[in-house]
C-alpha cells in the first residue's frame, strides 16, 4: 500500500489492516473522529478488495409493508400510526398475494416484508401470508418480520422466540432482515424509541434465528443522537455476534431520516455524503467477520452509494420495487430501480456486476 495515503496518526491502523489484524474500539473510534476521508477509504477499499475484487452484487427484490399501524411509536419512525389515523392501512392476505404474484413475473429472487407492530394481527395472518407467499413465488426466498417483530408475536402468543421462528420457518420463511437495530445504546434507545426492545433482546432473537438456520442481515441507524463512542461499541457487539454464531449475512449503515418525525426539531437535517461514506469505510473495517458491507441507495441515493464502491461497499442492495418506510421520513429516491439501471451504475463505477439471491448465491454475472 502507497503510505502516503494514509496519515501518520493512522499509520497504526494501516499497518493492522495491511497485515489483516483485527481493529480494536479504540481504534474505530480514532478511525470516526478523522476527517481524512480518503484515507479511510483507502483502507476499506483495501480489505473489500481482498474479500471481493472488483465484484459488486445486487438482487432483483421487491418490498412489502403490510401495515404501518404500530403500537411503539418509535419517535424515530415518520411510517408508523395509530389505528385510528386516516393514513393508517393494513393489506389484505389477498392483496399481499398480488403483490407477490406481480413481483414473481417481474423475476425477483427475494421478496422483503416488514411492517408495525399491529395490536390485531395474530401468529395465524403472519403464518398464512408466508404461506401464500411461498406458494406464489416458487423458489423465491422470503426475508420477512424484523427481531421486534419477532419479540412481538411471542410476546402476544406467550411463544419462545425460538417456537415463533420455528413455526414461520415452517411456513416458509428463509430469512430475517436487520431492520430494529436501531443503534444498541440504551441511552440512544430510551431517547429514540423507548417502547422498543433492547439491544441485547434484538441480538438474542437473531441469536435464536442463527441457532435455526434462519441467516440474518444486521443494520445500524446512524446520524441522529448517538456518539461516535456508541456507533463503535454497536459495531463491536454485532462483531462480537457473529464470531459466537456466523449467521448474519450482511451489514446495512442505514442514514437516519428526520423528516415528519418526532426527533426532527433536534435532528433537522440527514446526514451528509461525508458522513455517511465515512460509516460505510468504518464498518468495514471494524466488521471483519462479516462477507458483506450493503449500501442502501434508498436511504443515500445512487449516486453516492456509486461511490461508496470505493469506500469498502460491495453490495447495491437492489430493485427494491415500493419502498414506504424511509419515504415517509422524506427520502427523495426512487421507489425502484431497474435491473439494467442497477447493472449501468455499477459498471460506469468500474466494478463487475454480480446478481444474487438473498443467502449471495450467484445468478448470473458478467453483463
Amino acid at each position: 500500500m502507497d503510505q502516503l495515503m494514509v496519515p501518520s496518526n493512522l499509520a497504526d491502523i494501516a499497518d493492522k489492516v495491511i497485515r489483516g489484524d483485527r481493529l480494536s474500539a479504540d481504534d474505530g473510534i480514532r478511525l470516526f473522529e478523522s476527517d481524512d476521508l480518503l484515507a479511510l477509504g483507502h483502507l476499506s477499499d483495501l480489505v473489500r478488495q481482498r474479500k471481493h475484487g472488483d465484484r459488486v452484487y445486487f438482487v432483483v427484490n421487491r418490498h412489502i409493508n403490510h401495515t404501518n399501524i404500530c403500537v411503539n411509536r418509535c419517535r424515530l419512525c415518520a411510517f408508523g400510526k395509530d389505528e385510528d389515523d386516516p393514513s393508517s392501512y393494513v393489506l389484505s392476505l389477498d392483496e399481499i398475494e398480488a403483490k407477490a404474484r406481480d413481483a414473481w413475473l417481474k423475476g425477483v429472487s427475494e421478496v422483503h416484508v416488514v411492517g408495525g407492530l399491529h395490536p390485531e394481527l395474530s401468529m395465524d395472518y403472519y403464518l398464512e401470508m408466508i404461506r401464500r407467499l411461498r406458494e406464489a413465488l416458487p423458489g423465491v426466498i422470503i426475508q420477512a418480520l424484523t427481531a421486534v417483530e419477532i419479540d412481538y408475536l411471542a410476546e402476544l402468543h406467550s411463544l419462545s422466540v425460538h417456537e415463533v421462528l420455528t413455526t414461520l420457518r415452517q411456513a416458509g420463511l428463509d430469512s430475517m432482515p436487520g431492520g430494529g437495530a436501531e443503534v444498541f445504546s440504551h441511552r440512544v434507545r430510551q431517547e429514540i424509541c423507548p417502547k422498543k426492545i433492547s439491544g441485547e433482546r434484538w441480538l438474542e432473537v437473531h441469536a435464536a434465528a442463527h441457532t435455526l438456520g434462519i441467516r440474518t442481515n444486521a443494520t445500524m441507524l446512524y446520524g441522529h443522537v448517538e456518539t461516535i463512542e456508541e456507533r463503535v461499541d454497536h459495531l463491536i457487539r454485532l462483531r462480537e455476534q457473529q464470531d459466537r454464531t456466523g449467521g448474519f449475512l450482511t451489514f446495512i449503515p442505514l442514514a437516519f431520516q428526520p423528516r415528519h418525525t418526532e426527533l426532527e426539531p433536534a435532528v433537522p437535517t440527514r446526514t451528509t455524503g461525508f458522513d455517511d461514506l465515512k460509516v460505510l469505510a468504518v464498518s468495514r473495517l471494524l466488521l471483519d467477520n462479516f462477507d458483506h458491507i450493503k449500501a442502501y441507495w434508498v436511504m443515500i441515493g445512487p449516486k453516492l452509494t456509486q461511490i461508496s464502491l470505493s469506500f469498502g461497499v460491495d453490495d447495491f442492495d437492489g430493485t427494491v420495487m415500493e419502498e414506504k418506510i424511509t419515504h415517509a421520513a422524506g427520502a427523495d429516491s426512487e421507489q425502484a430501480l431497474t435491473r439494467v439501471a442497477l447493472i449501468r451504475m455499477i459498471r460506469a463505477a468500474g466494478r463487475i456486476p454480480v446478481e444474487r439471491d438473498t443467502l449471495y448465491n450467484v445468478i448470473r454475472e458478467g453483463f
